[in-house]
């Protein structure tokens, strides 16, 4: 297996890992004043409670091209994988940082992929990109695999809260405030153009779940790898693990807490879910 960097952002909910060639670069979400960095000293519950307080819109960041340049930094082969440009410049900047490395090292060899996408389905990513490196892939032909690998991933979510949604002016605050007191759950999906859409809504969590299963099975799953990343409902996400499994007992399904920038938009109670056919 060649030696090749895999550079991920934040979004991601994925944290860096030196042993196995991972670093993850980190966004910054920021609201009333304060500016959040989206890495592992990042307290969730604190960030939570802040950000329920919180009345006004707030933003987020993406990687400065210094900060992908850092990463890059010694390396001779490199792949980055941003959340969807659609929503960010995250890969924008990579992409500014690549072709900057590029000019000072020409030898070296860097692909940079948008995954149109968010969260768990990035790390599907991730975990198909290092099987093909197992499998000792030629490098000049993993961007075109990893293009072919892409178009069976996909990510779906749950959202119990539309607050933050409402105070960025995604939704009005009527909607959210009606939305919360009738415990209507947003049901959603990252588009092949990389926007986050509204797919439908139930009322409570059982029809919410039993809505996401069907959504999935609709994408053509058939038991291939899944993540379910969750903002403090490690029940629900577990009832999904365990619904998954009744029908696809061979599945590998992995359940992960929301990092900053999820747990940003997802909310308390918000659940994502990244899978491969």
């Amino acid at each position: 297996m060649e030696d090749i960097k895999i550079i991920i952002d934040s979004s991601s909910n994925m944290e860096s890992d030196p042993e196995h060639n991972l670093q993850v670069v980190p966004l910054t979400i920021s609201f009333n004043g304060k500016d959040y960095i989206d890495n592992q000293n990042l307290n969730i519950k604190e960030f939570l409670s802040d950000m329920n307080k919180n009345q006004v819109a707030g933003k987020t960041t993406c990687p400065s091209i210094q900060a992908w340049l850092d990463a890059l930094k010694g390396t001779e082969k490199a792949v980055l994988i941003t959340m969807t440009s659609g929503m960010s410049g995250t890969f924008s900047s990579a992409l500014q940082a690549k072709e900057m490395y590029q000019e000072k090292h020409p030898t070296s060899q860097i692909i940079v992929v948008d995954s149109r996408s968010a969260g768990p389905e990035l790390t599907v990513v991730v975990n198909g990109i290092r099987q093909m490196l197992q499998n000792n892939i030629r490098f000049v032909d993993l961007e075109e695999e990893i293009a072919k690998f892409r178009v069976h991933t996909h990510l779906l979510f749950i959202l119990q809260s539309l607050h933050n949604l409402s105070l960025n002016g995604r939704v009005s605050p009527a909607v959210a405030k009606i939305a919360g007191l009738l415990k209507i759950n947003l049901i959603g999906t990252a588009s092949k153009e990389g926007k986050l859409e509204p797919l439908g809504k139930a009322r409570g969590m059982k029809r919410a779940i039993r809505e996401v299963i069907k959504y999935m099975k609709d994408d053509n799953y058939h038991g291939g790898e899944v993540i379910i990343d969750q903002c403090e409902n490690e029940k629900d996400a577990n009832t999904i693990k365990e619904k998954l499994l009744a029908e696809f007992p061979d599945a590998r399904i992995t359940i992960r807490s929301m990092h900053g920038l999820c747990s940003f938009y997802a909310e308390e109670g918000g659940i994502m879910i990244g899978f491969h056919e």
